[in-house]
């Protein structure tokens, strides 16, 4: 049997105003699309965050939770400063991927995985 290979996402989306909601997942497709719908209630549905604005791929799950837990403790000026760098315009990345039916294309590893 063949080794799986594991991607694990952390990622932020917004609403149009700009209030941020910082999650972890292992299918980012999905995750987003359950944001854009509103399917689970709670923050985001309420505040309607569900333009992904900022991602990190990690091969690792615990990679990916330290770092969910790192920016989750940022400030907001932080937060706003790391998704201006990937995405200054704050464009819906998500937009080109249901356009075309496919997921983010996984070599988007974080360079920290490899250390590990």
């Amino acid at each position: 049997m063949g080794k799986r290979d594991h991607h694990y996402f952390v990622y932020i989306v917004a609403s149009r105003t700009h209030v941020l909601y910082c999650g972890m997942t292992d299918s980012l497709t999905r995750r987003v699309e359950e944001h854009r719908l509103s399917a689970i209630p709670g923050f985001t549905e309420r505040y309607q965050c569900n333009r992904l604005v900022w991602f990190e791929c990690y091969q690792y799950v615990l990679n990916a939770i330290s770092r969910e837990k790192q920016i989750k403790r940022w400030t907001r000026a932080k937060k706003l400063r790391l998704i201006e760098r990937m995405n200054p315009t704050w464009a819906d990345l998500s937009e080109e991927w249901r356009k075309q039916t496919a997921g983010p294309s996984t070599p988007l590893r974080s360079g920290r995985d490899d250390k590990a």
